[in-house]
C-alpha cells in the first residue's frame, strides 16, 4: 500500500494526459482484494487509502469519499465478472478471470473510482467537457497500469513458483 501511494504521489500526480487526465491507480489496491475480506474491512481499506492520499495531495477528502464508495460497490462488480461456478475465497487476477475479463473488471472499478474523483472535484457541470475528458483519460491510463502491473506482479509469481 505504502509503495502504491508513493509511485502515485511522486510519479502519477505529475503524469497529465492531454493536460488535465492524472490517473488514480490507488484504487489497484482496493480491487485486488479477495472476496472472502469483510466488508467493513474492504471500506476500512478503502477509506484509509483515500485519506492518505487526500493528507499528501491536498485534495480535501474527495479521495477518500471516492475509495470509499469503490470498496462498497467492488464486490457487486466483480460478481459481473467472474466465473459462475467459484464458491470459495476468489482472488482477481489475469490468472484467475483472464485477460479480457479482468481489463474489463479493471476499467469498471477505475472508471467508477474516476467518474466520483473527477465529479466530487469539479463540484458542478461548468467544465462538463473537460471532466468527462479527465474521466475518460485517466480511466484509460489507470486501468492499462493496473493491467501491466498485474501482468508483471503475477509473471514474477509464475517465475517464483517454477523456479522452486
Amino acid at each position: 500500500m505504502i509503495l502504491l501511494l508513493v509511485v502515485q504521489l511522486l510519479v502519477l500526480n505529475h503524469l497529465h494526459l492531454f493536460g488535465y487526465a492524472t490517473p488514480l491507480i490507488i484504487g489497484y489496491m482496493i480491487i485486488c482484494f479477495e472476496t472472502n475480506v469483510s466488508r467493513m474491512s474492504l471500506l476500512w481499506w478503502g477509506f484509509s487509502l483515500g485519506m492518505l492520499y487526500d493528507i499528501f495531495s491536498n485534495t480535501m477528502g474527495m479521495a477518500a469519499a471516492s475509495c470509499t464508495l469503490l470498496a462498497m460497490m467492488k464486490p457487486y462488480i466483480l460478481k459481473f465478472f467472474m466465473p459462475r461456478d467459484i464458491v470459495e475465497s476468489f482472488k482477481p487476477t489475469i490468472q484467475n478471470m483472464g485477460i479480457s475479463r479482468y481489463i474489463w473488471y479493471s476499467l469498471s472499478c477505475m472508471g467508477l473510482l474516476h467518474f466520483s474523483f473527477y465529479f466530487l472535484e469539479a463540484f458542478s457541470l461548468e467544465d462538463l467537457l473537460l471532466t468527462i475528458g479527465a474521466m475518460i483519460g485517466g480511466t484509460i491510463l489507470a486501468t492499462l497500469i493496473s493491467v501491466c502491473v498485474e501482468y508483471i506482479v503475477h509473471n514474477r509469481k509464475e517465475e517464483r513458483a517454477v523456479g522452486k
